[in-house]
């Protein structure tokens, strides 16, 4: 099995949305952090990917796509290992995913206590390292997002990529992907059940209790509106 779509947005540009969106339209199984949040023992084999000895096809075994951390910090590898799988990269104005970040995936109480769970050295080595650990500096983040978006744009060819933000809709998805249209609405992720339940297992997984703040901080970072 080989993926068939790459997501290289980074969180909070609505990977979320996108991830139901592709398996509404029969994509298949989609990747997503919250696979990871689900399964913490997914997360050696991205400590291995990390440290240069990735098993991409035992990692996305079971999945036709990936959005979202931590497949979309690597989206060149997956791009050079599956030649036939399009890319999708969505985007949002650099400063407005800063403020979203800073207050949820890289906000201060989030990322303590992503640090001292199962998950702190995944996300250190796949996601954080990346960033130079500069999460809080507006001025490198907007750098590193815009510049990220342009080194995509130059890599992918363009009749294999989608520069794409959901507030779009289904149009420009479905034409890039040759799929009808659905006579749905497109998705707008917002489950409050779903977050609880991925919440729990996050809880569980560390033995801690989340603070209301970082509470708020995980759900809006496991489903982005």
């Amino acid at each position: 099995m080989a993926l068939k779509i790459i997501g290289a947005g980074m969180g909070r540009t609505g990977t979320a949305s996108l991830k139901v969106a592709l398996e509404t339209l029969g994509i298949g199984h989609c990747y997503h952090m919250s696979e990871v949040l689900k399964n913490p023992g997914y997360t050696n084999d991205w400590v291995d990917a990390a440290e240069g000895n990735a098993n991409w096809d035992k990692i996305f075994e079971g999945y036709f796509a990936t959005v979202d951390n931590p497949g979309c910090n690597y989206w060149k590898e997956l791009a050079d290992y599956y030649p036939e799988a399009k890319v999708i990269l969505t985007i949002r104005e650099a400063d407005k995913w800063f403020d979203s970040t800073n207050e949820t995936i890289h906000s201060l109480e989030f990322a303590s206590f992503i640090k001292n769970s199962p998950f702190g050295e995944m996300v250190q080595k796949t996601i954080w390292d990346r960033m130079k650990n500069r999460m809080q500096d507006r001025k490198h983040m907007v750098d590193f997002f815009e510049n990220r978006t342009s080194e995509i744009i130059d890599y992918i060819a363009p009749e294999r990529l989608l520069v794409y933000q959901v507030s779009e809709g289904w149009k420009p998805l479905c034409t890039f992907l040759d799929v009808p249209v659905p006579n749905t609405d497109f998705p707008r992720i917002n489950s409050r059940d779903e977050t609880k339940e991925l919440l729990a297992n996050l809880i569980a997984a560390s033995g801690e209790k989340l603070s209301e703040k970082a509470m708020s901080a995980a759900a809006h970072e496991l489903h982005e509106s």
